[in-house]
């Protein structure tokens, strides 16, 4: 009982901090007469995500098996580095609405990865659960909203991103068990930092006004992105998926809009019942993924 509630509350922490994440690269990237590039604002997640857990990585280095130090900084590579860049571009042109779907890719590309490429056994209740766990993100996402598809081609970059996602999450799973989540962490993006670096000189970061209050906000929301929602969200993502499974760790896709839905009420934006409808179906979902392990 207790390891399911441990389970459920990093369950629901990951949750509010990747939710947070839309707003905060739309903060990083907002509309203005200064603001930052796509590149600029990945680059400064890697960099601040990678800043945090240099102190981890010396002893990481020294305590990851030889044989496993280049998986552990693929991981890093294909299941941050790569989607970072990935979502930002992409959310230069596509309506948070349609991200958030795609984004619920993800469990579905866990499965049909680990199955492709990983032989790693499903059955029909895990895509049962995927499904309609995808059902009712659709639902929610869409009800009293108006979707854009404009520029439709750039939410492929989000689609790949989520191939991205679940090709990491096999690779956690299978190849990294006896990896604490720290050292898989540090590692991972200490090596962003370097071409994180190079990205933001050759999109002319550093030729920014820092006297600009757009830029230290700009600056700061990026530096947020790296720290709490990359390099805290990350060790509590591989913890999850190392107690609990692949299939239920990427399930915390389906939460995230509820997060966005959240903030909303801040700002005076009204909650459609439909929306509502569709976290019930979600948590349905998300129960009948996990069910094996009851």
């Amino acid at each position: 009982m207790n390891k399911k509630l441990i389970d459920w509350g990093i369950f629901i922490l990951l949750s509010i901090i990747w939710g947070s994440s839309f707003l905060l690269m739309k903060i990083g990237m907002k509309e203005g007469a200064v603001q930052l590039s796509p590149y600029q604002v990945a680059s400064l997640r890697m960099i601040f995500a990678g800043l945090v857990l240099v102190p981890f990585a010396f002893k990481a280095f020294k305590q990851i098996p030889k044989d496993k130090l280049g998986i552990v900084i693929l991981s890093g590579v294909i299941g941050n580095f790569i989607p970072a860049y990935l979502f930002c571009i992409a959310e230069t042109k596509i309506d948070s609405a349609l991200a958030g779907i795609l984004n619920s890719l993800t469990p579905l590309f866990t499965i049909l990865v680990g199955i492709i490429f990983f032989k790693i056994p499903s059955n029909g209740q895990k895509m049962l659960g995927v499904l309609l766990g995808l059902v009712g993100l659709c639902l929610s996402v869409v009800a009293g909203k108006t979707l854009h598809f404009e520029n439709f081609s750039y939410s492929f970059f989000i689609m790949l991103a989520t191939i991205c996602y679940g090709l990491n999450v096999n690779m956690v799973g299978k190849n990294m068990q006896n990896i604490s989540a720290i050292n898989i962490a540090s590692i991972a993006f200490s090596f962003s930092i370097i071409p994180g670096m190079v990205i933001l000189y050759f999109t002319g970061y550093f030729q920014n006004d820092f006297s600009s209050a757009e830029i230290i906000q700009a600056t700061l929301a990026g530096g947020t992105l790296g720290v709490i929602n990359t390099s805290v969200a990350s060790i509590l993502f591989y913890i999850l998926v190392k107690r609990s499974g692949i299939i239920f760790a990427s399930t915390v896709t389906y939460a995230i809009p509820f997060v966005s839905l959240a903030m909303g009420l801040l700002y005076n934006e009204a909650i459609h019942p439909l929306r509502l409808v569709g976290l019930a179906i979600i948590l349905v979902g998300v129960y009948i993924v996990n069910k094996r392990n009851d």
